[in-house]
């Protein structure tokens, strides 16, 4: 059976919809930055997104391939996440979508290494004629957050989010949202097949003590 990070670490994909803290270790993800409007169509976040998974399946599938990653193991690929930040605001303003500057990844299994994502950024450009110059290797170091499953429609996040800066004070931390520390959303539905008031979404914020 494949191994399936959404069920293997709970704590991280798989929140109540209710506040929580937790701490999040150093990942490394497949990553593309942007800005711009997220529902614009042929926009550039889609354009990243379709980036994002051609390496994540580039990776997945190179058991069949010549190049043998060292530890490999089947895997199911993580879901997509985001990095969300608009310049000179603290916090994220929904009606300012076209503000939006994101860094939209997806998880990379820790046996994949550097030289590993390089050569599937290269078997992904040779096999799909495309340019994936945009897409980077990045590591995040996330720390302590306050997180929610974020029910309904993307919009109506403002109502999850001011639950977790209560529940965070509550606890006695602040959010702690910088140019290092962001926004962040997992998105454990697909919008394009998901009714709006269906999406499931974990919705993370960094804090510190106040």
């Amino acid at each position: 059976m494949s191994f399936d990070y959404k069920k293997e670490y709970k704590e991280f994909y798989l929140p109540k919809n209710k506040p929580e803290l937790v701490e999040v270790p150093t990942m490394n993800f497949i990553a593309v930055r942007g800005k711009g409007d997220p529902n614009e169509e042929d926009g550039a976040y889609k354009d990243a997104i379709g980036l994002l998974y051609a390496i994540a399946f580039t990776i997945k599938m190179s058991y069949k391939g010549n190049h043998k990653i060292e530890g490999y193991f089947d895997y199911v690929v993580p879901p997509l996440e985001g990095f969300w930040w608009q310049e000179g605001v603290h916090g994220v303003d929904y009606a300012r979508k076209a503000d939006f500057c994101w860094i939209s990844v997806i998880r990379l299994p820790e046996f994949v290494t550097r030289a590993d994502f390089e050569w599937a950024v290269a078997e992904a450009t040779t096999k799909k004629k495309t340019d994936f110059s945009k897409v980077e290797f990045f590591t995040y170091m996330e720390g302590l957050c306050v997180q929610c499953m974020h029910l309904g429609p993307y919009d109506d996040e403002p109502e999850t989010v001011r639950q977790m800066e209560e529940f965070a004070h509550e606890q006695g931390y602040e959010i702690d949202i910088t140019d290092m520390r962001y926004h962040h959303e997992i998105y454990l539905s697909d919008a394009r097949k998901c009714k709006p008031e269906n999406l499931k979404t974990v919705i993370r914020h960094p804090v510190r003590k106040i």
